[in-house]
Formats: C-alpha cells, sequence, structure tokens
C-alpha cells in the first residue's frame, strides 16, 4: 500500500494506491482511517479500485454499507477511483449514482477526480 498526501485547496487528501487489496472488510477499513489519520492527518481519502476487494462491489454482501457507516461515524470522506463500466448489477449502478450525488462518498474514474471531488467538500 502507498500512500500520497496532497494539499488541494487547503484539503488534506491521503491517496491509497496498490495492487494490494488494503478493504477487505470493516477492520481493515477502520484500520486504514486510523494509518491514514496517524501518518498524514488526512480524513479524505482517494482509494485506488485495485486496493479495494472485489465483495464490495456486491451489494447483497453488505461490505459496502458497513464500511460506508464506518467511514461516516468517523467523519471520514472517500472516494473509489477505477473502471465500473464492466459491472451489470442494477443495484450497484443506482447505489454508485446516489453516492455521487452526496457529499460523503464518491465513485469516480481517475485518481485526478477524486482528488478534485474531495477537494471540492468541506
Amino acid at each position: 500500500m502507498k500512500i500520497e498526501q496532497f494539499n488541494e485547496n487547503g484539503s488534506l487528501i491521503a491517496v491509497i494506491s496498490g495492487d494490494e487489496k488494503v478493504l477487505v472488510d470493516v477492520q481493515s477499513a477502520l484500520d486504514l482511517v486510523m494509518t491514514v489519520r496517524y501518518e498524514t492527518g488526512a480524513a479524505k481519502l482517494a482509494i485506488d479500485k485495485r486496493a479495494v476487494a472485489d465483495e464490495f462491489f456486491i451489494l447483497s454482501t453488505g461490505m459496502a454499507g458497513e464500511i460506508l457507516q464506518k467511514f461516516i461515524n468517523y467523519h471520514i470522506k472517500a472516494a473509489i477511483w477505477g473502471d465500473y463500466s464492466h459491472y451489470t448489477s442494477q443495484p450497484l449502478k443506482d447505489f454508485i449514482f446516489e453516492s455521487n450525488h452526496g457529499k460523503d462518498f464518491f465513485f469516480v474514474a481517475t485518481k485526478e477526480e477524486a482528488v478534485r471531488r474531495l477537494a471540492e467538500i468541506s
């Protein structure tokens, strides 16, 4: 896992990348949040989709909802960047659509877009 730190428009944003899966369950999400907060002080995370377990994108597992709830409880804003075009699940597409219209969690195509979206929110 690689953690980069960006200061965009006065917002401190941690960018998580790498091929290693770092979001695999609720505990790993909490561990990631605490590690990022300790190492960077950031409360905004841009996460490479490759670092997220495939089960996250199967809504029936409940993983996405549980992790998002923990992020909200810990006042974490996050964006996951990557390619979502191959997903066919309508509930997942709806979840992504609704998330992208909120202010806490986003699904975007690029790292640059993730950083930009996170920098725009307070």
